[in-house]
């Protein structure tokens, strides 16, 4: 009787351990399914602020006599720039940079046997940085009215930035990561399952383009400046628990 009791308490132990460690596997597996996914968010935006540089440059001889003509262009160039309404305030203008310029010289059979210095050449860039987008943009079309003063100025493309970047980059984040939570539910209720808690989230890349161009995304991230109207881009990589 003592042993026949016995084996019913082993069977018995056996089938509460059995149930413990399926219970307990079932606990295991359910705890490690999971739904990763990847939330987007795009906006246009239009930028606030224009930056365009320019440069002159006077080539001479006598270095004191180039450094006159070019201070003398600089005077020009700032009284132009006030005409087309331009703030001295917005206006900077870099130290001169001063390069001797020389000319090879070479022998009867073609090889090179010296140079001979041909004079100085100074350089000075200006560089115009506004709000008043539309103005600068008529500047710089209309820049090359001062070779008609006698002034050797060649100018570069507007450069287009956004000074909230900040902040639209905080709502695109917010925008994509909530768009990856709805895509992880769906895939979630579609497979019979409720969403549960979110596990980990990443930030993916953050990019900028211009507005209906055919620019092309890049792994590191594209930041565009030649554009004024812009369109920005950002992705979330979420993972979801599963109950």
């Amino acid at each position: 009787m003592k042993q026949i009791f016995a084996y019913l308490i082993v069977a018995v132990a056996l089938v509460v351990s059995v149930l413990i460690a399926a219970s307990a596997y079932k606990y295991k597996f359910k705890a490690t399914e999971s739904i990763s996914v990847t939330g987007s968010a795009e906006v246009d935006f239009t930028s606030n602020l224009v930056v365009w540089t320019g440069y002159y440059a006077r080539r001479s001889m006598d270095l004191k006599n180039a450094y006159a003509a070019l201070k003398q262009d600089e005077g020009l160039i700032r009284q132009y720039l006030r005409s087309k309404g331009i703030q001295d305030s917005s206006v900077v203008i870099s130290s001169v940079e001063i390069m001797k310029d020389f000319q090879p010289r070479f022998d009867l059979q073609g090889r090179q046997i010296g140079q001979d210095f041909t004079g100085y050449n100074l350089t000075q860039q200006v560089k115009v940085e506004s709000t008043d987008i539309g103005r600068v943009e008529r500047l710089s079309r209309e820049v090359t009215e001062l070779i008609e003063k006698g002034v050797e100025f060649n100018s570069t493309p507007p450069q287009y930035y956004y000074t909230k970047l900040k902040d639209l980059k905080h709502s695109l984040l917010a925008k994509a990561s909530e768009d990856g939570r709805l895509r992880a539910k769906a895939i979630a209720e579609n497979s019979g399952g409720d969403l549960g808690s979110l596990r980990k989230a990443t930030m993916g890349v953050f990019q900028i383009v211009g507005q209906n161009s055919n620019e092309n995304y890049s792994y590191g991230g594209v930041f565009n400046t030649s554009d004024k109207d812009k369109t920005a881009t950002i992705t979330v990589r979420v993972e979801y628990a599963v109950d």
